[in-house]
């Protein structure tokens, strides 16, 4: 009951603050007569209205998810007491690997400890330069109830590494992880059991940053919990994901059997995959009781390749899949390709003009007050989101503050390197995969 109230009076807080910013804003007059200047105010006083919409959206449907999740009871539990009462299949996980002597072990283990039945795991080494291979086999053969599979191909690139494991794993249930990724013990009995339901063709995970070590990967910490985590939280109550995680994926076989596997004709397989399933009409769950730690980059060289390549493989899984964008496979599943678009192409684009625009009228025009009432009421939203989803996701709370600085210098950041990424795909500038270096620091 607090925690609703406590909700319900920052819901309060931030329409306050937006009410006030905006009746300020309307009766300060300006004087100005470019019109330029007020064509955009009106394009930008629109596009922060659909922002305002879409926060009170994600935030309204992802409580409803969050709520349908909070009634689920503890799995671990009962997995102890009563499997027999629990939705338990077959399953095999599938790590594909290039270059991660640093973390590969630390997966593996990670995956041992896993509290599941019926389990092997399947660790494909796409043709690694380094000692990933032979730190890998170390781990090859029975270990209790799992079996643990080491294989070796020339370099191909993680889909076709996928696709490797894919075809030698046993499992009903194939579970594709990334090397760097540490799974909770209980990450799977919560997202098997989503496979109850029959439409349900995969399940996308809760991916948290282990390395919150300094300024950029605490706002990373922050980015996934609330711009990421929310968005697919509201996705998943209407089990319609758009993007599947890298560090935690579970799939039906058949579903990847249906569509072909994963393709290697994009720098995003994930995107990719989860487009192939949706426009099949498959449903894909979200479960945040299914956790996987994952390491983000450390510094800002790494951050940027990672997003550019983020931003350039799902612009080009859109151009794959643009025919669908009209004629999909269902309302909500071709609204969230829409939506996808408008996420990778609109908003960095609208956002970068902005900031070109605030600097423009507050030194021609002195509408100072006019941008601290922007820059404050967005700043409000992002620590109310913050706030939110750091109370549904039970979060470190000392990661708050750091929404002061998410939209001012985090998110701005983020979008110069998506625009610059979105210029070079429609160029068609070479590009390659740009491999983060590993640390090994997840907890």
């Amino acid at each position: 009951m607090v925690r609703k109230l406590i909700l319900f009076l920052l819901l309060l807080l931030a329409l306050g603050f937006i009410l006030i910013s905006y009746v300020t804003v309307l009766r300060t007059d300006y004087r100005v007569t470019s019109g330029f200047v007020n064509l955009s105010l009106i394009l930008l006083f629109s596009f922060l209205v659909l922002l305002i919409f879409r926060f009170f959206v994600l935030i309204f449907i992802s409580y409803l998810h969050h709520l349908d999740r909070a009634r689920m009871p503890n799995l671990r539990a009962r997995y102890h007491h009563d499997p027999a009462s629990l939705h338990l299949p077959s399953v095999s996980v599938i790590v594909p690997c290039y270059n991660e002597g640093v973390v590969v072990e630390k997966a593996i283990q990670s995956l041992l400890e896993i509290e599941y039945p019926d389990l092997e795991i399947v660790v494909v080494d796409d043709g690694s330069s380094d000692d990933t291979y032979q730190r890998a086999a170390r781990y090859a053969g029975r270990h209790g109830h799992i079996d643990v599979t080491v294989l070796r191909q020339r370099n191909r690139g993680k889909g076709e590494a996928l696709n490797h494991g894919i075809g030698y794993a046993r499992g009903n249930l194939l579970v594709c992880v990334d090397a760097d990724s540490r799974l909770e013990t209980d990450a799977l009995l919560y997202a098997v059991q989503h496979f109850r339901d029959p439409r349900i063709g995969a399940v996308a995970g809760n991916v948290k940053v282990g390395n919150r070590r300094n300024f950029l990967t605490r706002l990373q910490a922050l980015e996934y919990i609330e711009g990421l985590n929310m968005v697919r939280r509201s996705q998943g109550y209407f089990s319609t994901v758009n993007i599947i995680p890298g560090p935690i994926g579970v799939f039906r076989r058949e579903v990847l059997e249906d569509v072909g596997g994963y393709d290697r004709d994009t720098f995003a397989e994930d995107c990719d995959i989860t487009i192939k399933i949706l426009i099949k009409g498959w449903k894909i769950a979200y479960e945040p009781f299914a956790i996987a730690v994952t390491e983000a980059p450390e510094n800002f060289v790494g951050f940027f390749r990672q997003r550019y390549r983020w931003t350039r493989g799902i612009l080009q899984a859109l151009r794959k899949h643009s025919r669908y964008l009209l004629h999909g496979a269902g309302f909500s599943n071709t609204f969230v390709l829409w939506y996808m678009g408008f996420e990778a192409l609109l908003w960095p684009a609208m956002n970068i003009f902005a900031q070109i625009y605030f600097l423009y009228v507050v030194v021609f025009f002195d509408m100072t007050m006019f941008v601290i009432f922007w820059w404050g009421q967005l700043t409000v939203l992002d620590l109310v989101a913050a706030m939110f989803c750091i109370g549904m996701e039970d979060e470190d709370f000392r990661l708050t503050p750091y929404a002061i600085l998410y939209r001012i210098y985090f998110v701005v950041v983020t979008d110069v390197c998506k625009v610059i990424a979105t210029v070079e795909e429609l160029l068609q500038v070479r590009m390659t995969w740009g491999k983060l270096q590993r640390t090994g620091r997840t907890e």
